[in-house]
């Protein structure tokens, strides 16, 4: 058994060094000799006194002083660039126009236009709403992306943390989770009074103050209220991982087609088929009261899975 046991390690320790198996009929070569005493070479008397080469003298150094180096250097490059970038800050507002001047950037031809042209050219009545999503609605449309990625990055990173560690129940001091019958009952009606709310901030966003980042940080708070309230399986009933992605994707895909296609006929001087409608009307203003409905359904999911994610783990 011994044997058997030595001829298996002597294949894999050869497997390992990769050298192949020897050939049946190959005979071992002989074991050499060892040497006699008066073969022996003569040790020399200065060996253990190893004189050390320039290579090993400098990795020795590295060794002791590296550490402390590469700290000191990270520090100056740190301060440098922060001295950099201060000095071009201030060389920038340095030469800036003066405040209230004709030629600062508050006081040009373009604010003039939003305000006198803005309402004519965009269909809305509220002018902020026709400047950020009509004039700059592709600002808008990459802040709504950035809030959906965010979201999204947050839910990888937690499932594949659920997934590599064992579940655990973590016990959170909610002192009202499901057993508090006075906050029940005001949620039961509160809920439905913010949620209306929420809706007419994001419907009428192109006639008053509103939209759809205000209006969807509305519909996320009764979300939460209810998740408070009834606890978050009692939400994710209607409203779960799933239903965020479906929804807040398609969301950003409406929003991209349809003004792409108004980025396309304006930049070629093409006649639009979406009417802008009368100024004050609720179907007024072209395409900004579906991308307002857009934007809150993007703001109010990825709101409310924020909370979610960060209080349970889980949407």
């Amino acid at each position: 058994m011994n044997e058997e046991l030595k001829v298996i390690w002597k294949n894999f320790f050869n497997w390992v060094m990769g050298n192949g198996p020897r050939p049946e009929n190959e005979v071992e070569p002989p074991e050499p000799p060892p040497d006699l005493p008066f073969t022996q070479k003569p040790k020399d008397k200065f060996s253990r006194f190893h004189e050390p080469t320039l290579r090993e003298r400098y990795e020795q150094w590295l060794e002791i002083h590296g550490l402390h180096i590469f700290s000191t250097l990270y520090s100056a490059l740190s301060i440098l660039t922060c001295v950099v970038i201060v000095v071009l800050l201030l060389t920038t507002v340095a030469a800036l126009p003066p405040f209230g001047h004709e030629r600062n950037p508050a006081n040009n031809e373009v604010i003039r236009r939003y305000v006198e042209h803005g309402g004519h050219e965009t269909g809305a009545q509220n002018i902020v709403a026709g400047l950020i999503l009509d004039y700059r609605a592709f600002d808008t449309f990459g802040e709504s992306a950035v809030l959906f990625t965010a979201a999204v990055s947050v839910l990888m990173l937690l499932s594949s943390s659920r997934s590599s560690k064992p579940q655990k129940k973590f016990q959170r001091l909610h002192i009202y989770r499901n057993d508090d019958t006075i906050l029940r009952a005001v949620a039961s009606l509160s809920i439905p009074v913010i949620l209306m709310m929420g809706c007419v901030v994001v419907i009428n966003g192109h006639l008053s103050p509103g939209g759809g980042f205000s209006g969807g940080a509305i519909l996320s708070t009764a979300l939460i209220l209810c998740a408070n309230a009834y606890g978050f399986e009692r939400v994710r009933e209607f409203f779960n991982e799933r239903t965020f992605i479906v929804s807040s994707s398609t969301a950003l895909m409406i929003y991209a087609l349809s003004k792409g296609y108004s980025f396309f006929t304006g930049a070629n001087h093409i006649h639009s088929i979406i009417p802008k409608g009368t100024i004050g009307d609720i179907l007024s203003g072209g395409l900004i009261l579906p991308l307002n409905i857009c934007v809150g359904l993007i703001v109010a999911g990825t709101l409310y899975g924020f909370y979610a994610l960060f209080s349970e783990g889980e949407m």
